[in-house]
């Protein structure tokens, strides 16, 4: 344990050399304080603070054989659903005294592995993944190496892996079966890499709500990402289409407000909801104050982050229960669907 000050190395035999004690004296000074009398607290801890002397806590953890950080991996840190399952697992990990070290995807799965083989050198207490494909590779990797793996906003059944996650086929049905409650029957679902497990749910969840209505139609238009710049390609494709759709789910709120510009521009003649309904998914939080209240699919994504470092804290020792836990999402209406109050 120690610390440079410029080219000085200060080191806890320095500290206990300055203060007229032991080394030994100062480990307990710094981790057992209680079993050391309080002048000679006093005196260390004002050596210290003379020397600039900071423990080496890496090297603690690694004679502890137990860190204080957890990895999280995400799809896109540049998602504000994403960016509130971090707040919700920072928050909880912090009153253990722990922290979160949050890595973003970007929905590469080379970048995703390359994030975890970093979480394995440093022996995190554990990772909580939402996992880009279906390759287990570098989870199980993970698992065998001693560091357990929490999914969130995922589920893989057959795989060992705890999780907690939102039911997404619900999740799409709720979506358009409001959509279809409304009268619309030409749906269009602007999806996003069908190889992302929770778009694929969400689809299915569409799928169904339709099949219910023999009049209803579904076609899915697939964007390249789960962006507003994705969603708004494929809003311009929607405009110009020869039969546009009178409604329109978007499978998460960023493709959502993107669809909402490319409809909204000056002389696309589209009106929402008056032409076309629509609705997306997570209820991030400007869904609310788009030029049209977007109405969405809430996920409860702090609550997941939380739970998730839960499940972690919990150990292998979680009763079956707990292994699996399943959020329901919730609908939220407002004007991109039902249009004002006034109307």
């Amino acid at each position: 344990m120690n610390r440079s000050r410029g080219s000085i190395v200060v080191s806890v035999k320095d500290v206990a050399v300055a203060a007229g004690v032991s080394v030994g004296t100062v480990s307990n000074v710094l981790n057992h304080p209680d079993k050391v009398s309080a002048a000679t607290v006093e005196r260390v801890q004002q050596v210290i603070e003379e020397l600039g002397f900071v423990r080496n806590d890496a090297a603690r953890q690694l004679r502890a054989g137990r860190s204080r950080s957890i990895g999280l991996v995400v799809l896109d840190v540049g998602n504000p659903f994403f960016a509130e399952v971090a707040r919700g697992a920072e928050e909880r990990a912090a009153e253990e005294g722990l922290v979160v070290l949050l890595g973003g995807a970007d929905q590469d799965p080379r970048r995703e592995t390359a994030y975890l083989d970093l979480f394995r050198e440093q022996r995190v207490l554990g990772v909580l993944i939402t996992p880009v494909a279906a390759d287990v590779t570098a989870l199980r990797r993970l698992d065998r190496s001693g560091i357990p793996v929490i999914l969130v906003d995922r589920e893989m059944p057959g795989e060992a892996f705890r999780s907690v996650s939102v039911d997404d086929v619900e999740g799409g049905y709720l979506a358009v079966a409001h959509l279809l409650a409304l009268g619309r029957r030409r749906i269009a679902v602007v999806a996003g890499p069908p190889s992302i497990p929770q778009v694929a749910d969400r689809i299915d969840g569409a799928r169904r709500a339709v099949a219910e209505h023999p009049d209803a139609s579904l076609e899915v238009i697939e964007a390249d990402a789960l962006t507003v710049l994705a969603g708004r390609d494929a809003g311009e494709r929607i405009c110009a289409a020869a039969v546009r759709p009178d409604a329109v789910f978007a499978v998460n709120d960023l493709l959502a407000v993107g669809v909402l510009q490319a409809l909204a521009l000056a002389g696309s003649g589209v009106r929402v909801p008056d032409d076309v309904a629509l609705i997306g998914y997570d209820d991030i939080d400007f869904a609310a104050s788009t030029v049209v209240p977007l109405s969405s699919i809430r996920q409860p994504a702090r609550a997941l982050g939380s739970t998730a470092v839960e499940l972690l804290l919990a150990g292998e020792g979680a009763a079956a229960g707990e292994r699996t836990i399943r959020y329901h999402p919730e609908l939220v209406v407002r004007e991109s669907t039902i249009g004002s109050p006034a109307d």
